[in-house]
């Protein structure tokens, strides 16, 4: 699995945007997921456990406290594993919840990229992996991303 100059058609170039998909988390379409390659944890944002149906006793206990992108600590409302779903590949992914504001709905990482068998491009704004016997993508919204970036200014 590669990268080329062609993978960057239909993108605005150059750019800085973030790496948003969407995914099937929980049996439902999310979008505003980030995919972060630079992060360990998968975090989930109060808006999609709510809209998910999900409730407290849902939630493990995770008591390890994390630092949000402002540099605040932010302590978590607890862990949940959920399923998801990339085209046809299912993951199980344990979520984190933290009660903080975020334009996006979730932040999928390393661990999510690595079950996957996937490798994702910043640059391409693309993130591909291996289905059965051809190559699956996941492009991006960089039409939401910069939505998500206004929203967050504004908050």
């Amino acid at each position: 699995m590669s990268f080329s100059e062609e993978d960057k058609v239909g993108t605005i170039q150059p750019h800085d945007d973030a790496l948003v998909v969407t995914l099937r988390i929980g049996g439902y379409d999310v979008k505003r997921v980030m995919v972060d390659q630079g992060s360990e944890a998968e975090i989930m944002y109060p808006y999609l456990y709510n809209r998910l149906g999900l409730k407290p006793e849902d939630l493990m206990a995770y008591d390890s406290p994390l630092v949000s992108f402002d540099g605040k600590i932010v302590i978590p409302k607890g862990q949940i594993r959920l399923p998801v779903q990339a085209g046809l590949e299912v993951v199980e992914v344990s979520f984190i919840l933290v009660d903080a504001y975020s334009s996006y709905k979730a932040i999928v990482a390393r661990s999510w990229l690595h079950a996957l068998g996937a490798i994702s491009s910043t640059l391409h704004l693309k993130v591909k992996y291996s289905s059965e016997d051809w190559i699956e993508e996941l492009v991006r919204s960089q039409s939401v991303v910069r939505q998500c970036l206004i929203a967050a200014i504004t908050h």
